[in-house]
């Protein structure tokens, strides 16, 4: 890393020729100026490809710009000219490659052959398919469990290929699914499920333009999801009140410049997001939220004592919604010091939103994983689900909730049947459609997964896309379970640390990416995907594939299928991998909710799957909206402690999940280094530290293991009291597997106790 000096305040806003300039380069550092921008133009467009990066949707093809500056670093990355092929292989051994960065690793370009370990050199070498299918399938078949197996699904599969690797892995008999949802919005499956009975948003794009009020907590736009600042600043410029809730003052939650405003752009000037920005304390959003349903409570008590108007909606509440009256005597018997002293926010602070929330007519409201991981994140996202309740904001037009989910096809993995807990109804018609029965037992996330791979339970991993060795908690344990394992598969695009982390035997499987050509025995084939908000649409790739070794993710897993369930299966796996309309069609005998599946994908834009919750039809158990009280406001782990500090993990901007797109982060002025931690400079001075000072980030822990990152440089940032910040995944071994939300599994990446304690190199 550089040894320049790490801070440079940014005083520019999101966006704007700052980002312009970030693209192109990305695209020179990949050696793809002219392919990149040819192939930019075809990105969120009709009949090109979806977006390989966030799950924000899509607007209707009004422009030819389609795409923001993390999009587009993203396709740079994937349709790069740099190829890692076996010659490099047999350059590197997996000794030296794990001295690499992250960054280095991925910067080896493309894969281009299968891969397979061999132990005695240290080296991957080349392996045929037909030779790699034979490796997974013989470890598989030799299992005498189904569930010693573990098949880990990232975000960026596709619905077909989903729904392919589900029904071979649930043919093989296991509900074994450990999935890239686990571990960032599977709070939000569990929790909006239980309070309006379905697991997802329910506004549409075309809500942003009609809200009077859009509240957004814990997301950082400009980096996770950056298409969504042109709906936020729409929403600005015609007057909406946006108000923020964040621990960082997030560049993008004040001002925005538009790359395609050409006003914007030629005169340096920007757009004003957020009315106002609230730096809520790491771990006090529920105390926040309650404060917020507070005021209301409480104005709506003194305005119908005096014979006015209410403040709550009095009749979607009696006609909709069940536990109002638990829910108001819980928020009346929650004291304000309390509230005040977990949100790190005052009340007149936390009335000032309020009162802003109850002028609203139509309000959004919009989170990210700043709520979802949490050790009460699942409950957190329920209060959440209050606030728009109290006052009717789901089923209306220009309302409702709006979880920002991250890579661009999380959300659809889980419609068609990535889950390890599949309902009783889902798995009756998968066995009416192909004859065979499918286990019932509900099977591992990735936190259970993990958990049975140290006691030594699991014997087989294999994964679908994702960087697994890198994002999970834990590392001194997990990662020695992984390297115990019998064998170890990865499908994947470009080198990453999950490749040298690895069990006695490992493949890798190199697939095509999103912007390439995928053509089968039946033709071209297109794959679909599912937003944030629900939209299905098509996407195909425009370009050549790195490699002619590579193959789709769709025939993956049917050559795996094939290899390991032989004349058994009752799935005709080579019709499937030939022609993509027929997994389009079995999907939609298996989940009506796709009806005409392959004409709807055929129009521009896709189509929408209805979310009950917006149509007002409440499928939970009660039958109706639930309020649901969320006991205290938070989970006190460091009141012992004076030292104590609550750490929370933050991307840069030049990073999406583990990818590392450089080692600097613009909008907050860090420059070629990410070995920092945030805190504000009461923290320093009552721990007796200055700027640059090196520290060591302990975990206070409560089962005797010291999980310890070293030597950080202190960063003096404008941060809450108690809290500080660090980068992902470098603090993932400060997570405990058990710091964990008990309903969701959830680990709690964004709320870690921690202490600072100076390091060696700073005191010898």
């Amino acid at each position: 890393m550089s040894t320049e000096k790490p801070v440079r305040p940014y005083d520019g806003p999101a966006g704007g020729w700052g980002a312009l300039r970030a693209m192109g380069t990305a695209l020179v550092k990949q050696d793809i100026p002219v392919k990149g921008m040819a192939t930019l133009a075809h990105m969120n467009q009709p009949e090109g490809f979806d977006c390989p990066g966030c799950a924000w949707p899509d607007p209707k093809h009004t422009s030819s710009f389609e795409y923001c500056e993390n999009g587009g670093k993203a396709v740079a990355w994937e349709a790069t000219s740099k190829r890692c092929t076996p010659a490099f292989f047999a350059e590197h051994s997996v000794e030296e490659l794990s001295r690499w960065s992250d960054y280095d690793l991925e910067m080896a370009g493309r894969l281009t052959h299968p891969m397979r370990y061999d132990a005695e050199s240290d080296r991957y070498q080349p392996v045929t398919w037909d030779e790699a299918f034979a490796i997974v399938a013989g470890h598989l078949n030799a299992l005498p469990d189904p569930n010693m197996a573990e098949f880990y699904t990232s975000g960026r599969t596709s619905n077909e290929a989903a729904f392919l690797y589900q029904l071979f892995v649930r043919e093989f008999g296991t509900n074994n699914f450990p999935d890239c949802s686990n571990m960032c919005h599977e709070a939000t499956s569990i929790g909006l499920a239980a309070s309006i009975g379905v697991g997802k948003g329910t506004v549409l794009l075309s809500d942003f333009d009609l809200a009077d009020c859009i509240f957004i907590f814990g997301q950082n736009p400009g980096t996770n999801s950056p298409r969504m600042m042109t709906s936020l600043r729409n929403a600005a410029r015609r007057g909406a009140t946006i108000m923020s809730f964040n621990p960082f003052r997030e560049r993008a939650l004040e001002r925005f410049a538009a790359p395609q405003d050409p006003v914007e752009m030629a005169t340096l000037s920007s757009t004003p997001i957020s009315a106002r920005l609230y730096q809520v304390r790491v771990g006090g959003d529920a105390a926040l939220i309650k404060g917020l349903m507070k005021v209301l409570v409480e104005a709506d008590d003194e305005a119908r004592g005096q014979g006015g108007r209410a403040i709550l909606d009095w009749e979607f509440i009696d006609r909709h919604t069940l536990g109002i009256d638990a829910l108001r005597d819980d928020l009346r018997q929650t004291a304000w010091d309390e509230i005040e002293r977990w949100s790190g926010l005052s009340r007149d602070d936390i009335g000032e939103a309020a009162r802003a929330y109850m002028r609203a007519s139509r309000a959004i409201i919009v989170y990210g994983m700043g709520i979802t991981q949490h050790r009460r994140g699942t409950e957190t996202v329920q209060q959440l689900a209050n606030l728009a309740l109290l006052r009717g904001h789901i089923g209306r037009e220009g309302a409702g909730i709006c979880p920002v989910r991250g890579h661009s096809n999380v959300q659809g993995d889980r419609t068609v049947g990535i889950t390890e807990v599949p309902s009783a109804d889902f798995l009756d018609r998968l066995e009416r459609r192909f004859g065979f029965q499918p286990p019932r037992e509900p099977g591992h996330n990735v936190v259970t997964a993990l958990e049975a791979m140290i006691r030594g339970e699991a014997r087989v991993f294999f994964a679908m896309g994702g960087n697994f060795a890198a994002a999970i908690p834990d590392w001194q344990a997990t990662r020695r379970a992984l390297r115990d394992l019998a064998l170890t598969v990865h499908v994947s695009t470009k080198l990453n640390r999950s490749h040298l982390v690895h069990g006695r035997e490992a493949l890798i499987l190199p697939c095509l990416g999103r912007t390439e050509i995928d053509v089968q025995a039946g033709g071209p084939q297109s794959i679909t995907v599912e937003d944030s908000m629900s939209m299905v649409h098509a996407s195909g790739g425009r370009n050549r594939p790195a490699s002619e070794h590579l193959m789709s993710e769709p025939a993956i897993v049917a050559g795996l299928a094939r290899a390991t369930l032989g004349a058994r299966s009752k799935v005709p796996w080579e019709q499937f991998a030939a022609d993509y309309n027929l997994i389009r069609e079995a999907i939609e005998d298996v989940l009506p909710i796709f009806r005409d599946y392959n004409a709807r994908i055929r129009v521009p834009g896709g189509f929408h799957l209805t979310s009950s919750a917006r149509e007002r039809a409440w499928t939970t158990a009660s039958g109706k909206a639930n309020f649901l009280v969320f006991a205290g406001l938070a989970e006190d782990l460091t009141q012992d402690d004076p030292d104590a500090l609550w750490l929370t993990s933050v991307r840069s901007h030049d990073q999406y999940n583990t990818t590392l797109y450089s080692f600097s982060d613009r909008y907050r002025g860090v420059h070629g280094r990410r070995d920092i931690v945030f805190l504000n400079q009461y923290e320093m001075t009552k721990r007796g530290l200055e700027a640059g000072d090196r520290v060591d980030l302990v975990t206070i822990a409560s089962d005797g293991v010291e999980r310890r990152v070293r030597d950080f440089e202190i960063v003096p940032y404008a941060f809450p009291d108690g809290s500080c910040a660090a980068y992902y995944p470098e603090v993932n071994p400060l997570m405990p597997l058990y710091a964990r939300d008990p309903l969701s599994f959830t680990p709690s990446a964004k709320g870690i106790p921690i202490r600072l304690v100076r390091s060696a190199r700073a005191t010898a």
